[in-house]
């Protein structure tokens, strides 16, 4: 699998940004670690997917991509295929749920995205977009079950490694599992010795539970701030390479994440989504305490204005 994220970084070159790694003194300090953010928020479409969307999409033989592709999601991977589907002229159909950010919708749509809406307490995502495929005969690219996009993912910590060389930890943000067995690969590629955390709400921890159980667990639309971590359950693929390559789960919970999100907006001047700020929140909220050179996965930064602006405000709250 290591060969396969290598072999993605070459196919994504000139494609996808190479986002940059940022380091705050502040944080180090907070934390008493050296710490390392790779910033997929800065990643076109404003988040790691695209990583594995051109991966993917790129590599379908031509009868396919002229039929079209169909995917599910309630966000940056609707919004990376979208884009990629304008970038190789390939049409594409995106399942959204109807209480999608309403940023990620629009972006979806500008990319020239066709969306179907649906009500997440009534319907499956995954057979609205399996129907679809067999009426249409699109070629289905799933969020993170797909070999290709895991390896597309992976790309993000093959290049934080190389700008770094060593850690001690990798904390990736977990939903489906796609970033976080990719990176895993990756990390262990270029550093056997690097351990890899995953990370996920206290309120979606089906992942969590999964790694540590051997079984996979599953939850049903979770009340999180983090919205790119409301899979059910890690996938088919996912699954085992999680039981494989990471090392360990965390949980945070949602007021950690929101203090994370300020932090990094107060602090760093970065904008991140909340699914994007949980490896700072598992940092701040002392979940790795042996940590001494850490790289976090920044996974994107698609946060609509009604969200940022009520987290920051609570944080003035809070604070006083």
């Amino acid at each position: 699998m290591f060969e396969q994220v290598q072999s993605a970084a070459a196919r994504l070159r000139g494609h996808a940004h190479a986002t940059p790694v940022v380091t705050s003194r502040t944080l180090n300090r907070r934390v008493g670690a050296k710490v390392f953010l790779k910033c997929e928020n800065f990643q076109r479409a404003g988040a790691f997917k695209f990583r594995g969307a051109y991966n993917a999409i790129s590599r379908l033989p031509e009868a396919e991509k002229q039929k079209g592709v169909v995917t599910h999601s309630s966000g940056n991977h609707a919004q990376a295929v979208a884009l990629v589907g304008r970038e190789l002229g390939v049409s594409t159909t995106i399942v959204m749920p109807d209480n999608a950010p309403v940023a990620k919708y629009n972006a979806t749509v500008a990319y020239g995205g066709r969306v179907v809406s649906y009500n997440p307490e009534e319907a499956s995502r995954e057979e609205i977009s399996a129907a679809l495929a067999k009426a249409h005969g699109y070629t289905p690219i799933p969020p993170f079950d797909h070999p290709d996009v895991v390896a597309g993912q992976g790309t993000a910590a093959l290049e934080l490694m190389e700008a770094v060389e060593t850690l001690d930890h990798l904390l990736v943000p977990c939903g489906g599992g796609g970033l976080l067995s990719g990176s895993a690969i990756a990390a262990k590629g270029m550093d056997p010795g690097c351990r890899v955390i995953g990370i996920e709400p206290d309120v979606a921890d089906d992942a969590t539970r999964s790694f540590r159980t051997g079984m996979l667990h599953t939850v049903r639309n979770p009340p999180t701030i983090a919205d790119g971590t409301r899979t059910a359950s890690l996938g088919k693929i996912t699954f085992p390479l999680v039981l494989q390559y990471a090392d360990d789960m965390k949980t945070v919970t949602e007021s950690a994440i929101a203090e994370a999100v300020g932090f990094l907006f107060y602090r760093m001047k970065l904008v991140v989504e909340p699914s994007g700020a949980l490896g700072v929140a598992a940092l701040l909220s002392g979940k790795v305490p042996d940590a001494r050179r850490v790289g976090v996965i920044i996974s994107g930064g698609n946060i609509d204005g009604e969200m940022i602006t009520r987290i920051l405000s609570a944080g003035i709250a809070e604070s006083g």
